[in-house]
């Protein structure tokens, strides 16, 4: 599970939407996340981590989605889980082979 989020959701998907709009348009696009930033209230440095992200989750710029990067990280939380379940079986498989000797329960 990832840290709680320092900022609420609604309001930085506002100020995100007003980034992006005023990015778009030349007259307003330089310095732009600073001043939402600052009228909003928020880091710029977290405004654009986010505007970041939505501009790749909207098609604009590439890289890895919201919603794969959840995909890539379950899959990758999944692959732990798979290589240690094998690192039991092989010691287990290890111990039992090392035992030939060992009497039958029969």
């Amino acid at each position: 599970m990832g840290a709680p989020r320092k900022y609420p959701n609604v309001p930085r998907e506002r100020a995100v939407r007003l980034a992006m709009e005023a990015r778009r348009d030349p007259n307003t696009k330089a310095g732009a996340l600073r001043w939402i930033g600052e009228q909003r209230g928020t880091d710029l440095e977290t405004l654009r981590n986010c505007v970041h992200q939505a501009e790749i989750d909207a098609g604009d710029r590439p890289g890895a989605t919201t919603d794969d990067a959840a995909r890539i990280a379950e899959l990758e939380r999944e692959v732990r889980q798979l290589r240690r379940g094998n690192q039991i079986l092989k010691s287990a498989l290890a111990f039992f082979a090392a035992e030939p000797d060992r009497p039958s329960s029969r």
